[in-house]
C-alpha cells in the first residue's frame, strides 16, 4: 500500500462545500470527499505550523513538552519507521518553517524538495524597492516578512509560478517517475492559503469583482477594528481565491494519482493544521484563544480501493494519523506514539477512538499576567501581549472549554446551540465546566506532562 499526505495550512474547514460552504469553488476536493471518509470532528492538537507538524509526523501531542522548535533526533518519525520497512519517501514542501534554519522536517526521508521563497524565506535579496499593497500600518512584519515576500515573488508571471501550483505540478512529476515503486510516501505540504494573500487577480474577482482600494494582504493579528468594512469584506475574498486556487492544484494531484491507476493501492490523506479569523469575535488572524474557526480543520481521508464517501462523527487529531498510516501498512507502531490508529474508524469496526480533542498553544512557558486589552494606537504591542497568551480548548460531546493560565479566562460553549460561540456559559454551567477540566488534566495526565506545566493548569480560574 502506498501513502499520500496532502497538508494545505490555513484552510478553514467551513470554507469548503464538503463541509457546508455555499459561496467559495472547491469542486475538486468536493469530488474527493465525495469518494472518501470527511471527518466531521477532526480537531487540531498542538497549535499553531510547526507544532501540528510535529504532532503529524511523531504521532504524539507535543504542545506538553515542546513548543515551536526544530525537530529533535530523539523523536521517532513517521517517515523512518515506513523506511525501515523498505518505503521509499519523498517530501515536497513550500512551507518554509519545516526544513530552514536546520528544523529537520525532511528527517527520515529518501528525498526532499522545497520549493524556494514563500512568506519571510530568505531567499532573495532583489529588487530593492517594493511596492507595498496597502499603508504598512496595516501589515503584519512588514520588513522582516512583506517586503521579503515581495522580493522573492517578484519575476512571477503566470498561475503555475504560484507557490502551491509548483509544489502540486513536482508531486505530479514524482508520481509520474516513481508510482511502479513496490510502495512508497509521498508527503505534500503548501503554505497556502496562509498570508500573505494574492492569488491571480481572477480568482479573488470571483468574490469581491470590482475591488478598488487597499489590498491588506497580511494583516495585523488582533482586533480587525482598523479595517474599513471593504477591506475585510476584500481579506475575505483574498483568502476564497487561494483556496480555490489550492482547490484546483490539489485536484491536479488528485487526478495524476487517478490517471497513473494508483487509486486501488493508495491510501490519501487530506488536511491542515488550522483555520483563521475574519472579524470573528472581533478578530483577525490566528492568536489568543482557540475558538472554533481555528482549532476545529478539515481531514478527509480515501483508503485503497475505496469508492463511496462516508461521514465520521468521531473525534481525532493529527496525532492519529501515524499511527493509522502504520497499521494500514502492517509496520510496527513505536511506544512513543500517543494518538490511536483511525482504522477501525474507517473500516466501520468503531465509531470512536477518543471521548474528547485538546487543542492547544505550547504550555512549557510561564503563564502571562495583567488583563489583555488593546491601544488603538498601538497595535503590534497588543500583538506582543496576546502571544503570551497560551490556551487551550477542550471538546468533549457538544461542549467547548477554553481554559488555561494565568490570563486565559474559562470560556464554556454549547456547539450544538451556539456554533459560533457568543455565548460563553461559564457562569451558568460551573459544574459542566468543572468536568470537562478534570478530563482535560486527565488527558495532560495520560500524556506523562510534567508537573512543572501541569500545576498552573490544574484549577479552573
Amino acid at each position: 500500500m502506498n501513502f499520500i499526505i496532502i497538508v494545505s495550512d490555513t484552510l478553514r474547514r467551513d470554507h469548503l462545500g464538503c463541509y457546508g460552504n455555499d459561496w467559495i469553488k472547491t469542486p475538486c476536493l468536493d469530488r474527493f470527499a465525495a469518494g472518501a471518509t470527511v471527518f466531521d470532528r477532526y480537531y487540531t492538537g498542538s497549535f499553531p505550523t510547526i507544532p501540528h507538524r510535529t504532532d503529524l509526523v511523531t504521532g504524539r501531542f507535543t504542545f506538553t513538552y515542546r513548543d515551536w522548535s526544530p525537530l529533535g533526533n530523539q523523536e521517532t518519525v513517521l517517515a523512518q519507521v515506513l523506511g525501515e520497512g523498505g518505503y521509499v519517501s519523498m517530501l515536497i514542501v513550500d512551507t518554509p518553517h519545516m526544513l530552514r534554519d536546520s528544523f529537520g522536517f525532511d528527517r527520515g526521508f529518501t528525498a526532499w524538495e522545497w520549493i524556494r521563497g514563500q512568506e519571510n524565506d530568505r531567499y532573495r535579496t532583489h529588487p530593492l524597492e517594493v511596492q507595498m499593497p496597502c499603508d504598512p500600518v496595516k501589515l503584519r512584519e512588514t520588513t522582516r516578512t512583506v517586503t521579503q515576500y515581495l522580493r522573492n515573488v517578484a519575476d512571477r508571471k503566470y498561475e503555475s509560478d504560484y507557490f502551491a501550483p509548483q509544489t502540486m505540478a513536482k508531486a505530479c512529476e514524482w508520481l509520474q517517475h516513481n508510482y511502479k515503486r513496490d510502495k512508497f510516501l509521498l508527503y505534500v505540504d503548501t503554505f497556502d492559503p496562509h498570508e500573505p494573500w494574492d492569488p491571480p487577480r481572477y480568482y479573488t474577482d470571483l468574490y469581491d469583482p470590482g475591488y478598488q482600494g487597499e489590498e491588506v494582504t497580511y494583516p495585523i493579528y488582533g482586533p480587525c477594528s482598523y479595517l474599513t468594512e471593504a477591506e475585510l469584506r476584500h481579506v475575505r475574498a483574498l483568502y476564497a481565491g487561494e483556496v480555490t486556487m489550492v482547490d484546483r492544484w490539489v485536484g491536479r494531484l488528485l487526478r495524476t494519482v487517478e490517471d497513473l491507476g494508483l487509486l486501488d493501492n493508495t491510501a490519501i490523506f487530506f488536511l491542515t493544521d488550522h483555520g483563521f479569523y475574519f472579524g470573528e469575535h472581533g478578530l483577525i488572524g490566528k492568536i489568543t484563544l482557540l475558538y472554533e474557526e481555528v482549532n476545529h480543520a478539515p481531514l478527509i481521508a480515501r483508503l485503497p480501493g475505496q469508492r463511496q464517501g462516508g461521514r465520521c462523527p468521531a473525534f481525532v487529531q493529527p496525532a492519529d494519523i501515524m499511527p493509522s498510516i502504520l497499521e494500514l501498512a502492517g509496520a510496527p507502531i513505536p511506544d512513543t506514539v500517543q494518538g490511536s490508529s483511525l482504522v477501525p474508524l474507517l473500516s466501520g469496526r468503531s465509531d470512536a477512538v477518543r471521548d474528547c480533542a485538546v487543542s492547544s498553544w505550547a504550555i512549557t512557558h510561564p503563564p502571562a499576567s495583567g488583563r489583555l486589552e488593546l491601544d488603538p494606537e498601538n497595535p503590534y504591542e497588543w500583538l506582543r501581549r496576546a502571544r503570551q497568551v497560551k490556551s487551550s480548548t477542550i471538546v468533549m460531546d457538544d461542549w467547548a472549554l477554553v481554559c488555561g493560565a494565568g490570563d486565559v479566562h474559562p470560556e464554556l460553549y454549547n456547539l450544538a446551540q451556539d456554533p459560533r460561540q457568543q455565548r460563553n456559559l461559564i457562569s451558568t454551567q460551573a459544574d459542566l465546566a468543572q468536568r470537562l477540566h478534570r478530563r482535560y488534566v486527565d488527558f495532560l495526565e495520560s500524556l506523562g506532562t510534567s508537573e512543572e506545566y501541569l500545576a498552573a493548569r490544574r484549577q479552573l480560574l
